[in-house]
């Protein structure tokens, strides 16, 4: 085996790895999202928090969630979030904001330089979760792409040096 394959097969089992991670993250920070009986209401506070951050700070935020491909399988893609603003009307919340991909399995890792940005519209709503027993929770789906679901974005890892590459 030369070595141009050989780190080939490396850096392919590397995006496997972080595939896996990235998967792993994703379930657990959905089942601690169901845990905390988070509700679409207090979920939306969260957003509004972080459009005035990314308002006065330019942060983005990193965002988990779940790409269904052509063939039907589901895996998680890794990006950054700048929420523009948060809409409430007629029961229904929806966030305007700008995604930049960070990873992908098609792609493996993307540098924010690399990186395709495109604005997006979330869906903030209650959801009734069946597992050993039904209670209450919340979801964030992408409005204007149904292949994007499960969103999860985290407060606590922000950036405040990728607004270069949003525009």
């Amino acid at each position: 085996m030369d070595a141009t394959t050989l780190f080939a097969d490396y850096q392919r089992w590397q995006r496997f790895q972080r595939q896996d991670q990235l998967e792993r993250e994703h379930r657990a920070a959905l089942r601690k999202l169901a845990e905390s009986g988070a509700m679409a209401s207090r979920v939306t506070q969260g957003y509004r928090s972080m459009a005035e951050k990314s308002a006065s700070e330019s942060a983005c935020y990193r965002t988990l969630f779940r790409r269904r491909r052509e063939t039907g399988d589901v895996a998680a893609c890794e990006g950054w979030l700048l929420v523009r603003r948060v809409l409430a009307e007629g029961g229904t919340t929806r966030v305007r904001a700008t995604l930049l991909e960070g990873f992908t399995l098609e792609t493996g890792t993307i540098a924010p330089d690399q990186a395709s940005a495109y604005k997006v519209t979330l869906e903030i709503f209650d959801e009734i979760l069946v597992q050993r027993d039904m209670t209450l929770g919340c979801r964030i789906d992408r409005h204007d792409d149904d292949r994007d679901t499960h969103f999860v974005t985290f407060l606590d890892s922000v950036r405040g040096d990728l607004t270069r590459y949003l525009k």
